[in-house]
């Protein structure tokens, strides 16, 4: 029997990086998986049967975070033909990065609908059967940026800052009812998203690391798992900075 037994976890943007490592830790650890997915089914397909072949449990749900209308109906057909759902992992997330002053409109709004408007959605369609099961964790991927900043990313940088007050706020609001709610704020992870930057950024990244490495998509799951686990009951409203000393807050 693993720490996630009997436990039902979805995991949005899971289908590559972060997401799909957290997703297969949480099956290791006997969790039923909710791989959620926009556009990467292809991805998806191939981490559900990656899964399958530990004899976890996966299951697919394709819709967009940043539509308030599909994420409800979504949400309630997996309480239907899945069960409650008793962990969420608010994990989806895209980049628009550019310079303040060329940034568009639409970049900006994109971003926020996608990284911090999806927290508000999706949290809100979960939020009641946990409620009824009287046990919830919900975990919400933040970045360094909140805290540091990053040129020609105030988009993002907006939206990860506005994680952390939303998840701090609403840990005190359902703290009586065995629901804990904890952000995870990764630093420079080796994923699909970094393995774009070219050379001379990346070295810069690392020269900055104490630890003078990138961080790996399953380190993040690890905590993750903690976090979603009986280990970490007593543990609710907090950040938890994984970067390599990047940023020490």
């Amino acid at each position: 029997m693993g720490e996630l037994s009997e436990k039902i976890a979805l995991i949005t943007g899971a289908s590559r990086g972060i997401g799909s490592s957290i997703a297969y830790e949480f099956a290791k650890q006997g969790a039923t998986v909710i791989i959620n997915y926009k556009s990467s089914e292809d991805m998806a397909k191939v981490l559900a049967e990656k899964i399958e072949k530990i004899g976890g449990k996966a299951y697919l749900s394709k819709f967009d975070v940043s539509n308030p209308e599909e994420v409800k109906e979504k949400i309630k057909e997996i309480e239907k033909e899945i069960g409650n759902i008793h962990i969420l992992v608010n994990n989806a997330g895209i980049v628009r990065d550019t310079l303040f002053l060329r940034m568009k409109e639409e970049d900006w709004d994109r971003v926020i609908k996608t990284n911090l408007y999806s927290v508000f959605y999706v949290t809100q369609a979960v939020l009641p059967m946990m409620l009824k099961e009287k046990w919830g964790r919900i975990i919400n991927i933040s970045s360094v940026v909140a805290f540091t900043g990053n040129p020609g990313q105030t988009n993002y940088a907006a939206a990860k800052a506005g994680i952390i007050g939303f998840s701090k706020a609403l840990a005190l609001e359902v703290a009586g009812k065995n629901i804990t709610v904890n952000v995870i704020a990764p630093g420079y992870i080796e994923t699909d998203m970094t393995a774009g930057l070219p050379e001379k950024i990346k070295e810069a990244f690392l020269q900055q690391i104490p630890l003078k490495r990138a961080g790996l998509p399953e380190e993040v799951a690890y905590l993750a798992a903690f976090l979603a686990s009986e280990k970490a009951s007593y543990i609710t409203g907090c950040v938890f900075h994984i970067n390599g000393g990047l940023y020490r807050g």
